[in-house]
């Protein structure tokens, strides 16, 4: 479902991403983890375009991403299709990033008939079934002020949800909730995991990364430091600055 490889990315002088390469299949959920600053979600980013890549290719579902090849050269799609691209793409960010002006139910049927110009109340049925599917179905009429960190985080979901996307991307979705909050939010990433919705999580929940990933990849530096099935990493890390990360986080 998607392959990296070999992509670079710099912020000026600051190189964040240097080469990474990584395949996540079908239906795999991958959990990147590493220490603020690794890069982790910049690459994120790279996969449905947000961010441009220096150097390197991104597929995801055999696409090109953000760029189209012709002969060895790479030309920049014009923003209308690169936004194309990204409706088969759904990203959790960590702020919510709801519409405030909105009820959960308008934040998540807006995209559909704007861009995918669905049916309205065809939307509106699909919505109220991604808010209970969130166990939120009491709240479709509730403003974002009037709800909880962590159910604005499961509104965030059920709208990204809304776009019936192949892969869905996490960028430290728990990260901005309080602890007491964290819960319900990846007990419903958990629930998308066992339905097979292909998943990149970027994460500091070891336990939830030991649970349900299937692959983990530890980024240090702008680089893939050590990959491999997570229980295996968490419980028994090959290299160095792996070991001294886990020993502060675990």
């Amino acid at each position: 479902m998607v392959e990296a490889v070999q992509v670079s990315k710099s912020f000026g002088s600051n190189q964040v991403l240097k080469s990474i390469s990584l395949t996540v299949a079908r239906g795999e959920v991958l959990c990147l983890v590493g220490p603020s600053g690794s890069g982790k979600s910049t690459f994120l980013r790279c996969i449905n375009h947000l961010e441009t890549v220096d150097a390197g290719r991104l597929r995801v579902d055999g696409t090109l991403i953000g760029y189209r090849e012709k002969g060895d050269r790479l030309h920049e799609l014009k923003p209308r299709d690169a936004a194309r691209q990204r409706r088969d793409i759904g990203m959790v960010f960590q702020r919510f990033n709801l519409f405030p002006h909105m009820t959960a139910l308008e934040n998540i049927i807006e995209a559909p008939i704007r861009v995918n110009r669905a049916n309205k109340a065809a939307a509106i049925v699909r919505a109220r079934e991604l808010l209970a599917r969130v166990g939120l179905a009491d709240k479709a009429d509730a403003y974002p002020a009037h709800l909880s960190g962590g159910q604005q985080q499961r509104v965030a979901i059920a709208r990204a949800l809304a776009m019936d996307p192949k892969l869905m991307l996490f960028d430290e979705p728990t990260s901005a909730l309080d602890p007491e909050l964290v819960g319900e939010v990846l007990d419903v990433m958990k629930q998308l995991a066992q339905s097979g919705m292909t998943m990149i999580v970027v994460t500091h929940e070891m336990g939830f990364a030991r649970e349900v990933a299937d692959s983990l990849a530890f980024m240090d530096g702008g680089v893939v430091v050590e990959s491999g099935d997570p229980r295996t990493v968490l419980a028994d890390p090959q290299h160095e600055r792996t070991r001294a990360f886990l020993s502060k986080v675990l």
